[in-house]
């Protein structure tokens, strides 16, 4: 028996697609790339989608973006979760700001919405929500908070494609918002990244950014750039110090394939929770992730707690010897990452449970498909481990 992290979603579809683009021997980003991004447009209901080469491109676009339509300056203070990916946290730094690292809630593993006020500067012009393993954030508070305060709200929706708060899909809350669509997450699309909006001139600031910096990829009725005429001209003409996060038309192509099956495989991930919902519950001392809205399930955490704590290292040890795959919960408190040294951060009050999720905590793989079996064969090699 095996336990991995995730599974293929591909068929005989995904690799049609692939064929004829090779067939078409044009594989830089083209016409399969912007029919990917109408579509996911239109089914996560905002006006544009970027698609990029990865969801840290994703972070970065967004970011430089929010950087030079002027909505941000470098030096800004921004708000983020103690828990996530590092790509949450580089862009940001790579941008000029200076981070403030919020604790999370214990128990929606999400940014604590009390202390996220608490840690409110006036010097604080930005939060990066970051919906953690599929589930959202406590939105409509934040909002509150953020409306108060005149504070821009980007989604780092990267782990949590398919969720919804309030009826509406995560990812789509704030002024912006990024998405992953890598091997192991909801979608797959090799490397793969997606950017949302409903603004117009950040839209197109992240277009042009995208590519380089130039003006090719504009709207002739662009807001931010009047073209000449000239397509000689324009073909290399700069306006903002851009990068090359292009993705290519293989992973467009497939992008099309993979939303077809969406709703699908997010309702295969949903009763797959429930099904280790119940079967986690005959175990004491152990805490796993409170829903908040309708999580898209990326994967199912578990904090080991009284008699547990301090055993996580043991138990992950014997879950790995009968190959169940288990990871750290993200980074855990990414401020003890070594890494930190580099940013330019504070700290607003202790960082308890993210320092409780860094020690004691671990999570286990949520698939597209049926994986009842599987977490019978988790639950029955954990019974033993704690037994032993």
């Amino acid at each position: 028996m095996r336990y991995q992290l995730s599974d293929d979603t591909w068929d005989q579809n995904e690799f049609a697609v692939i064929q004829e683009v090779l067939d078409l021997k044009m594989f830089s980003m083209g016409r399969r790339v912007a029919g990917y991004e109408a579509e996911f447009a239109e089914k996560f209901g905002v006006r544009y989608a970027l698609m990029v080469s990865s969801g840290s491109a994703a972070n970065l676009l967004a970011v430089a973006g929010l950087v030079y339509s002027g909505r941000l300056n470098r030096g800004d203070e921004v708000i983020v979760p103690a828990v996530s990916w590092s790509t949450t946290y580089f862009p940001l730094y790579q941008m000029g700001f200076k981070l403030r690292f919020v604790d999370i809630d214990k128990d929606t593993l999400n940014m604590d919405v009390e202390k996220f006020a608490a840690a409110v500067t006036n010097e604080t012009r930005l939060v990066c929500l970051v919906n953690l393993l599929g589930n959202p954030n406590e939105f409509e508070k934040i909002e509150e908070i953020c409306a108060k305060k005149n504070i821009l709200i980007m989604e780092d929706n990267c782990e949590s494609l398919g969720a919804k708060y309030h009826g509406k899909k995560a990812g789509t809350l704030g002024l912006v918002g990024t998405f992953s669509t890598f091997y192991s997450h909801h979608l797959c699309t090799m490397e793969g990244g997606m950017v949302v909006t409903n603004d117009e001139e950040l839209y197109h600031y992240m277009l042009c950014s995208r590519a380089h910096g130039w003006t090719r990829n504009l709207p002739k009725d662009s807001m931010l750039y009047k073209k000449s005429g000239s397509q000689f001209y324009e073909s290399y003409n700069f306006i903002v110090p851009g990068f090359n996060l292009r993705p290519l038309e293989i992973e467009g192509a497939v992008g099309s394939e993979q939303l077809k099956k969406m709703d699908g495989i997010i309702e295969q991930r949903r009763r797959n929770a429930e099904y280790f919902r119940d079967k986690i519950r005959q175990f004491k001392d152990v805490r796993i992730q409170k829903e908040i809205g309708e999580s898209s399930w990326f994967g199912f955490a578990i904090i080991l707690e009284g008699r547990l704590k301090g055993r996580r290292d043991r138990i992950v040890e014997a879950l790995a010897r009968a190959r169940i795959e288990v990871r750290p919960i993200v980074a855990g408190n990414f401020t003890r990452n070594s890494v930190i040294k580099y940013l330019d951060y504070s700290i607003s009050g202790e960082l308890a449970a993210s320092d409780d999720i860094h020690d004691n905590g671990f999570f286990i793989g949520n698939h597209s498909k049926t994986i009842a079996n599987e977490i019978d064969y988790f639950t029955e090699i954990f019974d033993a481990t704690l037994k032993g």
